[in-house]
């Protein structure tokens, strides 16, 4: 313990030296706070936390933590699912809280450069008033340099596309204290590597971001949201491959199972049929989402739907998205004491179906509480497994279902996480799903780190 008390303090007095020492803390609830995330793993904590205000700073920090083989772990709100922001090995967790200017926007060019820390929903807000939005929702109020760390999508990816769709360049600090920019402002180039593809979704074991230029969209001049029940799973893919076959500019699709809306109804008092449902979300200007609605409408009809409504007023429109928002909330709030294991696995659209009939055949074998969401228009769900933290065999049962759900996406063309990343959890599916590329990624992370102290013990198990 003694040893630990002396390491803490040591980085800290250096770190005070850099840096403003009011921005240098160790006071255990702020190194509680860096210790987790929204994830069921367990949670460690950092041997000191600073927030930085410049790239210079982080940079400092970086060159020193190098040369004498402290880990950096960077922190935005701990909104993330898999223990991303958990410091495994100790060290200096590095908030970006302090650095979350909207540096400029470019209407003409459909562009914004920001600091890591801004969030998304203040992002919005400030770039409403040029009638444009940053188009990629994940749910929580994420920060932009943590949703480019793990490539983040959600909701809306099936219209706009996921993170790395939206970043045209980034400023990186690297492990040694450099400072380099992995793009530009241009829409397209043909010139070297594609460096924005490679840090995007590196969660902080390649670099560390301190400045993003983000590609943004125009805000709609109306909206609807569509609410369609089916009888069977498969009903509702095929309805969606078909909305999507007909090119209707869908911007959200939303599949939940029957199991969930019977939890939502219970939390929320609504009446929906317990069904498998899809709910939709569609831009564009009101004579033209007119047509689309009809067109949609006979389009799910064709394939089972037995119960269609769409809302136009935005009130409605929020109301009735609140059974895919809440979803988690509805499930914790019927369990109480328990904690949500997210699973995260994406496949082609053709597999879709039989992956979610299987996960849910795989709960109910196993007895275990759970919900299942899907991304339909992408192929991403989520199965929602209630879990005791505390229970060593839940989480044990837990995670064998998880492995299973894995190992049937893998098996058919699939991905162990199409948006929450790898962290702690997935880690240990690396090498099934990526042979000996693997091997290729960990010889960049050497390169580019050879101290390992970028983010230690996430992504990699060797």
């Amino acid at each position: 313990m003694g040893s630990d008390v002396k390491r803490t303090n040591d980085i800290a007095g250096e770190l005070r030296k850099m840096i403003d020492a009011d921005r240098v803390t160790i006071n255990p609830n702020v190194l509680e706070q860096h210790g987790k995330d929204e994830s069921y793993h367990t949670p460690r904590l950092p041997d000191v936390v600073v927030f930085p205000k410049t790239t210079e700073e982080v940079s400092r920090i970086a060159e020193w933590a190098n040369a004498h083989r402290v880990p950096i772990v960077p922190f935005g709100v701990g909104s993330g699912m898999e223990g991303q922001v958990i410091p495994q090995q100790g060290g200096i967790s590095l908030d970006f809280g302090l650095m979350n200017r909207v540096l400029e926007v470019r209407p003409q060019d459909f562009l914004v450069r920001v600091q890591p820390g801004v969030t998304r929903m203040q992002l919005n807000k400030e770039l409403k008033k040029y009638g444009l939005f940053f188009s990629v929702d994940p749910g929580a109020d994420a920060t932009i340099g943590g949703m480019a760390a793990t490539n983040a999508s959600g909701t809306t990816s099936v219209r706009y596309g996921v993170m790395r769709d939206q970043v045209r360049d980034m400023e990186v600090v690297l492990a040694d204290g450099r400072v380099i920019r992995t793009g530009s402002m241009a829409a397209k180039s043909s010139s070297g590597y594609h460096l924005n593809g490679l840090f995007i979704g590196s969660e902080g074991t390649l670099g560390i971001f301190t400045e993003l230029t983000l590609r943004l969209y125009g805000i709609p001049e109306a909206s609807v949201t569509a609410r369609a029940s089916f009888p069977t799973v498969a009903n509702a893919v095929e309805a969606a491959c078909a909305i999507m076959g007909a090119a209707i500019p869908v911007a959200r699709m939303e599949l939940i199972d029957g199991r969930s809306i019977r939890q939502v109804n219970a939390y929320k008092g609504t009446d929906y049929p317990e069904f498998p449902t899809l709910f939709f979300e569609f831009h564009g200007n009101e004579a033209g989402l007119a047509c689309d609605i009809a067109f949609a409408r006979e389009i799910v009809e064709d394939h089972g739907c037995g119960d269609f409504l769409f809302e136009t007023d935005s009130l409605k429109q929020t109301a009735l998205w609140e059974a895919r928002h809440h979803l988690a909330y509805a499930f914790l709030h019927g369990y109480p004491g328990r904690k949500a294991m997210t699973t995260d696995v994406c496949l082609p659209l053709s597999e879709l179906a039989g992956a979610i009939d299987h996960a849910r055949e795989l709960i109910e074998r196993t007895g275990m509480v759970g919900g299942i969401v899907g991304h339909v228009g992408d192929g991403n769900f989520h199965s929602l497994l209630m879990v005791h933290p505390n229970n060593p065999a839940d989480l044990e049962q837990a995670e064998a279902v998880n492995t299973e759900i894995v190992g049937y996406a893998l098996s058919r063309g699939g991905t162990c996480t199409g948006e929450h990343g790898v962290g702690l959890g997935k880690a240990k599916y690396q090498r099934q799903e990526h042979g000996d590329a693997l091997d290729v990624m960990y010889a960049m992370k050497q390169t580019l780190d050879p101290h390992n102290i970028l983010n230690p013990g996430k992504i990699f198990i060797f």
